[in-house]
């Protein structure tokens, strides 16, 4: 059985974005701190809603249904596609090509858990994300999404001083993407090579100041704060790339 693989994205613009798909196990982990943690609030919850009579025990039947549906859905829009058990286990949802997850994205797919859920404990879904290739459940095939590992932090040491600079043209969801992947690669291409992906963003100046301009703009992206730069930042938000 996989239980983690690596999904390789060729962007239009030649970058590779490496992605690595959790599997069942860490899903299951974050999806059991999620149940847990929901119990937790309709258990304080509930002493308080009782005591209200048939009212209370209205809005207790209200609370449930919310916590169910939204709360999935309302976390991975808050922080960039994870719960709080995706974040304790350091996972997150994207979409198929690396973007980061949409409303209806996270909607879809936590609106066909009932579908995955299908007959008991999630049966249909494992028995799914194990035959498909990239790992995913029927809602997450639904909404063109998957589930990832976040990349571990870098060395403190790798970090040097560097100025954010925000983008004068205005960026869509591919140019993310491919600022992110270059921020990844930096590190492995040459100088040379470096030099030439920097001039096809900004082919009016010079190569050296071409490059720089672009990692500055690319540590904006990566919403690192002036005077730190660094391919990744320390929580990198899932899917951004140039």
């Amino acid at each position: 059985m996989r239980i983690d693989d690596q999904l390789h994205i060729d962007t239009p613009e030649g970058a590779r974005l490496s992605l690595s798909l959790a599997g069942p196990l860490p899903r299951g982990l974050a999806y059991g701190i999620d149940l847990a943690l929901r119990g937790l609030v309709l258990l304080i919850l509930s002493i308080p809603l009782m005591l209200l009579g048939g009212h209370g025990y209205g809005l207790y039947l209200l609370l449930m249904f919310l916590l169910e549906w939204f709360y999935p859905v309302f976390f991975e829009m808050l922080w960039q596609g994870r719960t709080p058990g995706k974040r304790a286990l350091k996972l997150a949802v994207v979409h198929g090509n690396g973007a980061p997850l949409t409303f209806n994205g996270s909607l879809v797919r936590n609106l066909l858990r009932t579908a995955d859920l299908f007959p008991i404990c999630y049966l249909t879904g494992f028995l799914v994300m194990l035959i498909s290739p990239r790992q995913q459940r029927l809602g997450d095939l639904a909404a063109d999404t998957l589930v990832i590992h976040l990349p571990a932090p870098p060395p403190a040491g790798a970090r040097h001083p560097g100025a954010a600079e925000a983008p004068d043209w205005p960026l869509d969801r591919e140019d993310q993407l491919v600022l992110l992947a270059f921020s990844e690669r930096a590190p492995a291409l040459s100088e040379q090579r470096r030099q030439e992906l920097a001039r096809l963003a900004f082919p009016e100046q010079p190569a050296p100041a071409a490059l720089e301009k672009l990692r500055r703009v690319a540590r904006h992206v990566l919403g690192e704060p002036a005077g730190q730069a660094n391919g990744q930042p320390e929580e990198q938000q899932p899917g951004a790339r140039p």
